[in-house]
């Protein structure tokens, strides 16, 4: 049984997914709360294994509210929810230990697999969110050292000629297609892999840079330039 907390500002979005999620025999809502600094609470007292946060809340916002929960060392897995235009916010996210986002207006069907992909320890991203979260890291300069908050991706310890001598040449090559946004299965296609010699090399490559999960592979990836916004990875024609 996979515990999920609902963590929104309005009493319907919360009654919305509750009724959503009610629905499912391996999923149980086990409370709501209204601002981050509740939801923390309630993530120490309950410990559930995903939290469906909002991020724009009074007080105590998601974003904050994901960065304590990371610091705390809860086993609490964090899902933002957002809309088109947070973009700003949903980086925020990621960088603070999020597992993944999805947009509010995700159909219910999405909403409960993403919620089985981040129990199980994978993450999720929204297509389309994660264009233009790309589009962010293209038009912005290469970032200096950068001082992140806890649970963010170790951008200062892995430039990109460290990443590249951390990892052999196969898993930059797996690396590089987390990077694009392609599963496990997409990516033993792409190399001609088994998904479980994938699932090993991602495994390795998240040990090996010290990442939670492949957000956090996704973002490094971008903030280190090791994989250039815009290009395909290596071995793939542009479209």
């Amino acid at each position: 049984m996979i515990s999920v907390l609902l963590v929104d500002d309005h009493s319907l979005i919360r009654m919305g997914f509750r009724l959503v999620l009610e629905g499912e025999t391996d999923i149980e809502v086990v409370g709501e709360a209204a601002d981050g600094a509740t939801a923390l609470a309630m993530c120490s007292a309950l410990r559930p294994d995903v939290v469906l946060m909002d991020v724009r809340m009074p007080g105590r916002d998601g974003i904050e509210a994901t960065r304590d929960i990371v610091a705390a060392g809860l086993p609490c897995k964090v899902l933002i929810l957002t809309t088109f235009d947070l973009d700003d916010y949903v980086y925020a996210g990621l960088r603070a230990g999020a597992s993944g986002f999805l947009l509010k207006d995700t159909q219910p069907d999405s909403l409960v697999a993403a919620i089985h992909t981040i129990a199980a320890g994978d993450s999720v991203l929204a297509p389309t969110a994660t264009t233009r979260l790309v589009r962010k890291f293209a038009d912005s300069p290469p970032p200096g050292p950068p001082s992140g908050p806890p649970g963010g991706p170790p951008t200062s310890s892995f430039p990109a000629a460290q990443l590249r001598q951390a990892l052999t040449g196969r898993e930059q090559d797996v690396f590089s297609r987390i990077a694009a946004g392609l599963s496990n299965s997409e990516i033993a296609a792409s190399l001609f892999l088994s998904e479980g010699t994938v699932k090993i090399h991602v495994g390795r490559i998240l040990a090996k840079l010290g990442l939670r999960d492949r957000v956090q592979a996704v973002v490094l990836a971008y903030e280190s330039r090791l994989i250039t916004p815009g290009t395909p990875p290596p071995g793939e024609e542009p479209h």
